[in-house]
């Protein structure tokens, strides 16, 4: 044991050890995590998710040998590290606590003793032709311990060098398995480790393999973990400072089912030692290290029994340890808590795999479920209505244009209904349909034609009318569905998906082709799934879609980012036809992303008198305007200064500026709205034509409201939502944006060589404008 672990008197190991319990006490205080595993001392199972992480106040980090040695096994990967101390140094400096159990020292000394040997040999020797065998034959020949006593201080300056760049302060400390039976190490350990944590030093903790016995297959005794490797050294040393999360790194992605390079290996994202143990095959362990593996496995399974959290992950990725943190599907998450039905994996897996019957079925059969939907919809009134009232009820705190979306009446459910037939109608036709043949030669016919994307993954905030209106949608393209509606609309949610369900049901279907995901924790797993999930598709706040973008790891998301909509009303406009439309854009639904958010008017109006026109009518319908920059100058006394030109207001609010003409009219649009909805209110074409030309947004209107920006208005039934991207679908995305392509080509026996040699020449001749004459 080193000598910074013996403490002087008992007195001092009491002071320590109540200064441990002060750390703990406090740390808990402030951790929910901390809080499962400090009711009584005793093992504990509480459920953690991955999203309880980002909670974690005590860390344990621990470095396989094989993440910070380089690929030739002479040497620390001194990049990789750099980067890993760069991790924990952010940790440690938002006030988390971290230990590090590093492996690393066999490596830095046998580089040292390798270059000692090299400068010893003679310069014949060094430039001769078996230098290469001398090399590894020394290599071979040393002893492992004498690496450990050489790299050990080396390695300790380095990383003492690496933090300090951070100003973070490090300690040294040495362990081996008779550290852990007596009670006094034990004590003098539990207590420096809580003074040193205490002091935001980063304690670097490595078993002393320089005097350290080898390994043994000895079994627990009453439930001691065994200190054989780093792996075993980690989890004992996590549970005895009572820390929430171990991270295990080592240079695979995580826990696979069988040895990763195995074809039917698989990652698993969660891993419960209760129910997944038998699943698992474990194959060689690393050729720097003693663990493996399967001691990575025994141990974190040993932590988490124990309350602590554990996760295994790939040391090499980027940003691995903020990614865990944060609650990202990194690595392999242990956790006890039994399985709550499918998995999001399974029901994806089971999606793609219905999507797959769904699309055998004839055009006349897939809308015969949707019209079963719409049919059950009205039905079923009474139910989804008391459900709704539920949700209303249970709706506490938000905001009123929310509240608005959440709301369902007889209404809304006819219109549901009558789009869901809209959808139906337009099955036919809609799948295997030719965009293109072309005959590329004699007896060669290339076609180009629709198909499904293959899994949706829909999230929606308040809106539960978006649920059946997805569901048909994507019923009626063939794509397997996930839906994941918020918290606020559950009750109608479930009484909505429940109908998708007997729908679908009753047309022999899979019950799991639109499937319903629960809490946030599985939509962040779905978002790093991109063999399972062909695209994301957000419905809410435009905070709530930034996030979905910036989470998505692989998978294309179509959306848009905020709903800033204009109408400029030009200098030849109508009065009472722009009135009409302004009031319509702005106060038919104030919540809606396609309303009206800045009136663009003509600076001459102000002369004319119909700004006050304009505004007194706004006021007269409670609308609250505010004023641009360029209208603040112009009027002396009257409504505020907006704080922003790029406001979403989602309410009964405004704003109003004036501009010079259409060409600056297009400018203002361009540079501050989101490339939603804009219309113009004219009456001269020139002015009509250049807005509409120039005006760089999905829905460009002329003499209309921005509100027909709509599925169901425009006769897609409905819409999956509006999309502001300038790639695949854009506005408002019917069933049509839910298709991709496909090339198939017809030959004769037909190969490359034919037309490389001459026998063959191509023709590129279009038959389908011939078919369509």
């Amino acid at each position: 044991m080193l000598a910074q672990l013996r403490m002087p008197a008992l007195t001092r190991q009491a002071a320590g050890l109540a200064k441990q319990c002060r750390l703990r006490h406090s740390l808990s205080g402030r951790s929910p995590i901390a809080a499962y595993s400090a009711v009584s001392g005793s093992p504990v199972a509480e459920t953690k998710t991955r999203q309880d992480l980002k909670y974690a106040e005590n860390v344990v980090v621990k470095l396989g040998s094989a993440v910070i040695t380089r690929a030739d096994e002479c040497g620390l990967a001194l990049g990789r590290l750099a980067s890993i101390v760069e991790q924990i140094s952010d940790m440690c400096l938002q006030g988390k606590h971290c230990v590090l159990v590093t492996s690393g020292a066999v490596a830095f000394g046998k580089q040292k003793l390798r270059q000692q040997q090299m400068m010893s040999m003679s310069i014949g020797e060094t430039l001769s032709a078996d230098v290469n065998s001398r090399r590894k034959a020394f290599q071979s020949q040393i002893d492992p311990r004498a690496c450990a006593a050489t790299g050990m201080s080396g390695l300790m300056a380095l990383y003492e060098a690496l933090f300090m760049q951070y100003g973070i302060q490090t300690a040294e400390i040495l362990l081996t398995k008779p550290d852990f039976e007596d009670a006094n190490s034990r004590a003098n350990l539990r207590s420096t480790l809580a003074e040193l944590l205490q002091l935001n030093i980063v304690p670097i903790v490595n078993t002393n393999d320089a005097v350290a016995p080898p390994p043994r297959h000895d079994s627990d005794l009453q439930g001691v973990l065994r200190i054989q490797d780093n792996d075993s050294l980690a989890a004992r040393l996590a549970v005895e400072v009572n820390a929430e999360l171990l991270i295990i790194m080592s240079d695979v992605k995580g826990l696979y089912t069988s040895p990763p390079d195995r074809e039917d290996s698989r990652l698993l994202h969660t891993f419960n030692p209760d129910f997944d143990s038998a699943m698992l095959q474990f194959g060689s362990k690393s050729s720097v290290g003693t663990g493996g593996m399967e001691s990575k496995v025994k141990a974190a399974q040993w932590a988490v029994r124990k309350g602590t959290s554990v996760v295994i992950c790939e040391g090499t990725a980027a940003n691995v340890i903020p990614s865990v943190l944060n609650g990202k599907k990194v690595g392999t998450f242990f956790t006890l808590a039994p399985p709550e039905g499918v998995g999001v994996e399974q029901q994806a897996w089971e999606a793609r795999s219905a999507s797959q019957q769904l699309q055998a079925m004839p055009a006349n059969d897939r809308a015969s479920v949707i019209r079963k939907l719409a049919d059950l919809l009205i039905e079923r009134q009474a139910d989804i209505l008391l459900a709704n009232s539920l949700d209303l009820g249970n709706a506490t705190g938000l905001s009123p244009h929310l509240l608005a979306r959440l709301k369902l009446t007889p209404e809304k459910l006819q219109v549901l209904a009558d789009g869901l037939r809209q959808i139906a109608d337009s099955c036919p036709g809609l799948l295997g349909r030719v965009l293109r043949r072309t005959k590329l030669a004699e007896g060669l016919k290339l076609e180009q034609v629709t198909v499904p994307i293959g899994v949706l993954l829909v999230i929606f905030e308040s809106r539960p009318d978006c649920l059946p209106q997805v569901a048909a949608l994507s019923i009626a393209s063939g794509n397997g569905l996930l839906l994941k509606g918020g918290s606020e609309a559950q009750q109608t949610n479930g009484a909505l998906h429940r109908l998708v369900e007997e729908a679908v049901r009753a047309h022999g279907l899979s019950p799991r082709l639109v499937g319903l995901v629960g809490g946030r924790e599985q939509v962040s797993d779905l978002l790093a799934m991109g063999e399972h999930v062909d695209l994301v598709i957000p419905r809410g706040s435009a905070q709530m879609i930034r996030d979905i973008q910036r989470q998505s790891v692989g998978i294309p998301v179509l959306g848009h980012s905020d709903g800033v909509c204009h109408v400029y009303i030009d200098e030849l406009a109508d009065r009472d036809r722009a009135i009409r439309i302004v009031l319509d854009s702005k106060c038919d639904y104030p919540a809606a992303c396609n309303a009206m958010e800045t009136v663009l008017l003509h600076e001459n109006h102000l002369k004319s008198g119909f700004f006050d026109e304009l505004f007194d009518a706004l006021r007269s319908r409670d609308v609250k305007v505010n004023t641009g920059p360029r209208l603040a100058k112009k009027i002396r006394f009257g409504p505020s200064p907006a704080t922003s030109l790029r406001t979403e207001y989602s309410s009964l609010e405004c704003c109003i500026e004036i501009v010079s003409g259409v060409a600056e009219a297009v400018d203002h649009i361009n540079t501050y709205g989101s490339h939603h909805t804009d219309s113009i209110v004219s009456e001269n074409e020139t002015n009509v034509n250049s807005f509409l030309t120039n005006v760089d947004s999905a829905c460009v209107f002329h003499n209309c409201s921005t509100r027909f920006s709509d599925g169901y208005r425009f006769g897609l039934g409905a819409e999956v939502g509006i999309s502001t991207s300038r790639i695949h679908a854009r506005g408002p995305v019917g069933v049509e944006g839910l298709l991709t392509t496909k090339w198939l080509l017809h030959g004769s026996g037909d190969t490359v060589s034919d037309f490389a040699d001459g026998t063959k020449k191509f023709v590129h001749e279009n038959l389908l404008s011939a078919d369509s004459a």
